[in-house]
């Protein structure tokens, strides 16, 4: 089996003790970590390890530089444990900084050069400190791209093509604003992220500049592994990585065609080399069937692993068996990888609602890389605000399709929601609400609502992706008459049908009160 290692770029700040097992599992993790702790120590930074190694919950957020270099010590972690159980890669694929972990992984810097030019990258967009944002929306790239010429600013632009209903758009803050509302008025999904340095734009060309002029250059090794860029488009060769980095800042990122090309040319499985489905989310969405793996998702990641390189071992046997030589000589063309059926079991990362129990962890805040795939909502608000635009006509999506996870039930499009009249009071007990929000969210999700546990976590137990709450908590809000509950941004980070039950009961009870 040819799998891709990924990298995931700026995501939630990892959780304390994650690495603890790895830490203690693997003598190269913990070389790693070591020479990742150095190199923050002459920088004038923390221990980057000590957190990420002890078994305590807290979240000591020193500032970006210290989030990059836990996301990237996590990724280079799960890296070494993967090549430590017999898994090699085909390619290593970043996703923005996450091109640096994958330059670090695949030998091309050493772990040293990349923690400092990480710093050097945050540091130079630190003090550039421009007032910009970036919004995920809910549709394809082309589409995305028309949104950001309807404002016609030079910075603001498409960032990201991450999936084939997933886009991020980056500009100054106004702008984005702007974008929202109509956004909000075509009945696109979107979605303001919280990012420490907003990038992918010609507004970020000083700090690019910057970055080249004090940046330590670095040497460059030939590497072990091959690294694809999405930005480049490319295989990374003999690139100066200093150029590499920077160019990157102002540069769009295509997630989706790397991964779609990735798998074309034999690409069977995707691993996540990071803490949450972030980049194998995009993969899910962009390849329908293609196996991804997030070990450290999983109760027991080594465990995961080992599956996979026996998955392997067995696709090995079966392609010596069954592969025939290409008519022109070049090797076996047989292709092993299929679609998942619809009563299949679901692959990793998305836990398995009927043979597996998902690690108990609360919800990732979302990123610039926090996945998108929502369909429009069944009837679009009005604008907040007038808007005034340039007159460039943007058809509106066709309504989408949401995928059920195979484990659950073939895909579905999400039943229209019909217009109810505001329940009384009297009426919203825990258990009639309860029972409500599992028939809205199993219509839109395609769940079985007797499946839909009201303590399961929505992102962590069953997929549900953050614009899909969004669109889910617009439902609720006007099936329940509670306008306020879609600023309500608590309920996205609990999560679950329990949090959001309880609070429709109370701000209906609140309302009657008044």
């Amino acid at each position: 089996m040819d799998s891709v290692f990924v990298m995931p770029g700026t995501v939630a700040a990892p959780r304390g003790g994650i690495l603890c097992d790895l830490h203690n599992r693997y003598e190269t993790v913990r070389e790693t970590l070591s020479r990742i702790d150095k190199a923050a120590r002459e920088m004038g930074l923390p221990n980057i390890s000590t957190r990420l190694v002890e078994q305590n919950e807290t979240s000591d957020r020193r500032g970006p530089e210290v989030q990059y270099l836990e996301i990237f010590a996590v990724s280079i972690a799960t890296h070494h444990m993967l090549i430590a159980e017999g898994v090699k890669p085909v390619a290593i694929v970043g996703q923005s900084i996450g091109e640096l972990w994958a330059l670090a992984a695949a030998g091309h810097l050493s772990v040293e050069d990349a923690a400092r030019l990480a710093v050097a990258r945050s540091q130079v967009l630190t003090q550039q400190g421009w007032g910009g944002k970036m919004l995920a929306v809910g549709v394809d790239g082309r589409r995305a791209e028309s949104l950001a010429e309807l404002i016609n600013h030079p910075h603001l632009v498409l960032a990201c093509e991450n999936a084939p209903r997933q886009s991020v758009i980056s500009g100054p803050e106004a702008l984005i604003e702007h974008v929202e509302r109509v956004a909000d008025a075509l009945g696109w999904p979107s979605l303001q992220l919280d990012v420490p340095h907003p990038t992918h734009t010609p507004a970020m060309a000083q700090a690019a500049r910057a970055l080249r002029e004090t940046a330590p250059r670095v040497p460059y090794g030939a590497g072990r592994w091959r690294v694809r860029s999405p930005w480049m488009g490319r295989d990374v060769g003999d690139d100066d990585p200093v150029d590499l980095v920077a160019g990157a800042l102002t540069a769009r990122v295509r997630m989706l065609h790397t991964i779609r090309e990735l798998h074309a040319a034999g690409a069977d499985a995707f691993v996540e080399c990071g803490e949450w489905p972030v980049v194998t989310k995009f993969v899910e969405a962009s390849i329908p069937g293609v196996q991804c793996v997030v070990p450290l998702s999983e109760s027991d990641p080594v465990e995961a692993v080992r599956a996979l390189v026996a998955d392997s071992t067995d696709v090995g046997t079966f392609r010596s068996r069954l592969a025939a030589p290409s008519r022109n000589g070049d090797g076996p063309v047989v292709r092993v990888s299929e679609p998942a059926s619809a009563g299949a079991v679901a692959t990793l990362p998305v836990a398995d609602l009927l043979t597996r129990t998902a690690v108990p962890a609360p919800a990732a805040p979302v990123s610039y890389v926090a996945p998108v795939s929502a369909p429009a909502p069944a009837a679009p608000a009005p604008p907040a605000a007038p808007v005034t635009v340039a007159p460039v006509a943007v058809a509106p999506a066709p309504p989408a399709v949401v995928a059920a996870p195979a484990a659950v039930a073939p895909t579905v499009a999400p039943a229209a929601v019909a217009p109810a009249a505001s329940p009384s009071p009297a009426g919203l007990d825990y258990d009639t609400v309860l029972t409500e929000l599992r028939t809205l969210y199993g219509d839109f999700l395609g769940y079985p609502p007797d499946l839909l546990g009201e303590d399961d976590g929505l992102e962590a137990d069953l997929g549900v992706e953050s614009l899909k709450q969004v669109a889910l908590l617009g439902r609720v809000s006007d099936r329940f008459d509670l306008p306020d509950l879609r600023s309500d941004s608590s309920l996205l980070t609990a999560g679950t049908l329990r949090r959001i039950a309880e609070t429709v009961v109370r701000a209906r009870a609140e309302a009657a009160g008044r």
